[in-house]
C-alpha cells in the first residue's frame, strides 16, 4: 500500500480531518489555489501551550491532507492585534502604564517589557519565534496591517451594506442592555485612539462612511484604511469570506461563535472553514487556561525541562479530551514519545500513519535511539543529589557500552533536562524506613548483590529482584516489594525497573543505598 492510499484510508485524527477538506473539494479548489488554513492568536497576554497548541495541530492536519490529496496548502498564522485591550493581564511587568492605555488596539499599547514597539508586537515575536524554532512554514498576518492597508476594505463595505442582515444575526445572541448599544462595526477614535463600543449609523455603505458619537461630539467616519473594526465574531467571519479559508479548528468553548461566524461568512459571499473543534487544556487544578491570568504553563517554561518532540507529543494525543497541562507531565511525555519512536521502523505503512511521531515529524522520524528512559535518567540524578553532566555520564558507562555524547547525541540533551527537572520541579526524595519483611528482603537483595558482583547484567538483576520479591511477598504481592525498593531506596512513590537502575547506579552504590536503609530500621 501507497502512502496515499493509506492515508485515504487511515484513522489517525489528522487524516479524519483532512478527509473533510478531500470532500469540500474533490478535485481540489476550483481555481487551483492552495487549500488555505488559518489560525488565529488572540496577543492580550504572553503566549502559553495552549496558543501553540492550536498551530502545531493544524500543520499535522495540512501535512496530512498534502498526503492525502498531494495539493498544495497555504498557512496563516492570524494575531489579532488590533483589538483593544479590555483588562491588564496578571503576568505582566508595567501594569500602572498599561491601565493608563485600557480599550486602545493592542499594536498601539508600548511594550511593558520595553523591547518592541508595542505591547502587540512583543507577544507576535514570543509566538513567531516558538513557530520558527519548530521550522513551520507559515505566513504571518497582523489584524492592524491587514485593516490598515485596506486588504479588508472590500468585505467592510459588504458589512455596511449588509448591515441589518449581520445585526439580525448577532442581536438574538445578546442581552437586551447590550443590545440596546450594539454595533458590529467598532471605530477608533481620532481623539483618544480607543477602539469605541458605540451604537454606529450607517450614512454611505460604498464609501464606507459611518456616523457616531465620541466624547459628545457627532462624528462621521470611514471605516477604510484601520480607521475600524470589526466586533470579534463578525471579524472572525468576514475574515474567512475575505481570505476564503478552508479550515481553522478551534475549541469547544468557541462552538456558538463559530456558527455565528460561518452566517455572516456566508452573508459576505464566503463559507464557514472545516475544522476540528477540540477540547481545553487545564491547569494543575483542573482550571480552563487563561493568557490573561498566566495560569497557564509558557512554551519556555515546558522547553526548559523537555525537549520540543515531547511537547508536540503531548498535544497530537487526544485533541476531544480535556487534558491538564502542567511540569509533572513531562517526564511521561518525554518516555512515550521514545517509544512510539521506537517502535516506528518496524511498522507498516498503515500503522506508521497511526503513531503520532509520523505526525511530529512530518514522515519518519530520526533514526538515533535511546538508550536509557528519562525516569531512569530522573531516578539516577535523583539519587546522586547535586550531581554534574559528566559524573551522570559517568554513571551511564556502568549500563550502556561506549556511552558518550557523540555516540548517544538525544541522550546527553536528555542529561541536561533531567538535571534540571529534578533541581527545579521534581519532589526532593524523602527515603523512609524499611517495616517488617521489607528489611529481611533488602537484606536478601543485598547478598544478592554481592554475590552477581560489579559487572552483572540489568535483566539478572532485576531476575533476582522479582526472586526475593516472591519469596518474601508472595507473587500477588510483588507490588508491594516493588513499593518498598522506591519508597526506601529512591524516596519516591513509582520508579523504574529495579534490576536497570542498579545496572546504571552501580551494584556497590547501590548497596549503599540499602545499607542506609537499613540503619533506619
Amino acid at each position: 500500500m501507497d502512502l496515499r492510499a493509506a492515508a485515504l484510508e487511515s484513522k489517525a485524527w489528522p487524516y479524519e480531518e483532512a478527509r473533510k477538506l478531500v470532500k469540500r473539494f474533490p478535485q481540489g479548489k476550483p481555481d487551483g489555489s492552495p487549500m488555505l488554513f488559518e489560525t488565529g492568536y488572540g496577543p492580550s497576554g504572553l503566549p502559553h501551550i495552549g496558543t501553540f497548541q492550536e498551530v502545531l495541530r493544524t500543520t499535522m492536519v495540512q501535512h496530512a491532507y498534502e498526503e492525502m490529496a498531494g495539493l498544495p496548502t497555504r498557512l496563516i498564522a492570524f494575531s489579532d492585534d488590533m483589538d483593544g485591550l479590555r483588562k491588564v493581564p496578571d503576568n505582566v511587568p508595567n501594569k500602572d502604564m498599561l491601565a493608563a492605555h485600557l480599550g486602545k488596539s493592542l499594536s498601539r499599547i508600548p511594550d511593558p517589557f520595553g523591547t518592541h514597539e508595542s505591547f502587540a508586537a512583543h507577544n507576535n515575536a514570543m509566538l513567531r519565534e516558538f513557530l520558527d524554532r519548530f521550522g513551520f512554514e507559515y505566513e504571518f498576518a497582523s489584524s492592524t496591517e491587514y485593516y490598515a492597508s485596506g486588504r479588508f476594505d472590500a468585505k467592510l463595505k459588504d458589512v455596511l451594506r449588509n448591515y441589518d442582515a449581520i445585526m439580525a444575526v448577532m442581536l438574538p445572541t445578546l442581552r437586551p442592555e447590550r443590545q440596546a448599544t450594539y454595533s458590529p462595526v467598532l471605530p477608533v477614535s481620532q481623539k483618544s485612539g480607543v477602539v469605541l463600543q458605540v451604537p454606529v449609523e450607517v450614512v454611505d455603505a460604498p464609501t464606507g462612511i459611518i456616523r457616531f458619537e465620541d466624547e459628545g461630539e457627532r462624528i462621521e467616519q470611514s471605516i477604510l484604511g484601520g480607521r475600524a473594526k470589526l466586533q470579534w465574531k463578525p471579524d472572525w467571519g468576514m475574515r474567512w469570506a475575505a481570505l476564503g479559508v478552508d479550515y481553522e479548528m478551534h475549541g469547544k468553548d468557541l462552538i456558538d461563535s463559530a456558527i455565528l461566524g460561518g452566517k455572516i461568512a456566508q452573508i459576505l459571499g464566503g463559507r464557514k472553514p472545516e475544522g476540528l473543534i477540540y477540547e481545553l487544556f487545564l491547569d494543575a487544578r483542573g482550571e480552563k487556561i487563561s493568557k490573561s491570568k498566566g495560569n497557564g504553563l509558557s512554551i519556555e517554561q515546558w522547553l526548559t525541562y523537555g525537549p520540543d518532540e515531547s511537547l508536540a507529543f503531548y498535544i497530537y494525543r487526544e485533541p476531544k479530551k480535556a487534558k491538564a497541562l502542567h511540569l509533572g507531565l513531562i517526564p511521561r511525555a518525554v518516555d512515550d514519545y521514545w517509544q512510539f519512536r521506537a517502535n516506528y521502523a518496524a511498522q507498516e505503512i498503515a500503522q506508521r500513519l497511526g503513531n503520532p511521531v509520523h505526525h511530529i515529524h512530518e514522515g519518519p522520524p530520526p533514526a538515533d535511539t535511546l538508550p536509557v528512559t528519562f525516569g531512569l535518567l530522573l531516578n539516577l540524578v535523583g539519587v546522586m543529589g547535586e550531581a554534574s553532566k559528566a559524573q551522570v555520564w559517568g554513571y551511564l558507562g556502568n549500563y550502556v557500552s561506549d556511552a558518550t555524547p557523540e555516540k548517544y547525541p538525544a541522550l546527553d540533551r536528555l542529561i541536561d533536562y533531567a538535571l534540571a527537572y529534578v533541581r527545579d520541579v521534581a519532589q526532593k526524595p524523602v527515603r523512609r524506613a524499611p517495616q517488617g519483611v521489607e528489611g529481611d528482603a533488602l537484606r536478601d537483595l543485598d547478598a544478592e548483590l554481592a554475590t552477581l558482583g560489579a559487572a552483572a547484567s540489568a535483566e539478572d538483576i532485576q531476575n533476582a529482584v522479582y526472586e526475593i520479591g516472591k519469596a518474601r511477598f508472595g507473587k500477588e504481592a510483588l507490588r508491594d516489594w516493588f513499593k518498598a525498593l522506591y519508597e526506601t531506596l529512591l524516596g519516591s512513590e513509582q520508579g523504574p525497573r529495579m534490576g536497570s537502575f542498579i545496572a546504571l547506579y552501580g551494584v556497590e552504590n547501590s548497596r549503599k543505598l540499602i545499607a542506609e536503609a537499613l540503619a533506619k530500621a
